[in-house]
């Protein structure tokens, strides 16, 4: 699991997520409490079969899934890579990624369709033509 040195190491080197730590802080204080009150909107609309507080707890909380979804989202990096880098299973982070994204498209945060690079020649032939 990511621990806080980590997520703080993510978080302040611009290059992994693309994004200031304080463009950071305010997404994260803006999606945070939409995702927590989807999560429990989702809890409740299906009967429980346990008691309140009982099950398993969250081992990705919202601020790795952010981070997560961040780092997928600006690199391409595949849900097992980041699982192992988060420290949780595959399912966890491609749960994650499904949660996050309609939060940031919602807010206007959107990934333009068009160029998928896929290979090392692909990125060349692209940045040869956009200079």
């Amino acid at each position: 699991m990511v621990g806080n040195a980590s997520r703080a190491a993510i978080i302040s080197d611009r290059r992994i997520t693309g994004l200031s730590a304080d463009v950071i802080a305010e997404l994260v204080a803006e999606l945070g409490p939409l995702w927590h009150d989807r999560h429990q909107a989702r809890l409740a609309s299906r009967p429980r079969k346990r008691a309140v507080g009982a099950g398993a707890k969250h081992r990705l909380v919202f601020v790795g899934r952010f981070l997560a979804t961040l780092v997928h989202l600006r690199h391409a990096t595949t849900h097992h890579v980041l699982a192992c880098w988060f420290g949780v299973d595959r399912s966890i982070i491609t749960r994650a990624i499904a949660e996050v994204r309609p939060l940031l498209a919602e807010r206007g945060c959107t990934i333009s369709q068009g160029v998928r690079l896929r290979t090392l020649a692909k990125v060349i032939d692209h940045l040869g033509t956009d200079g």
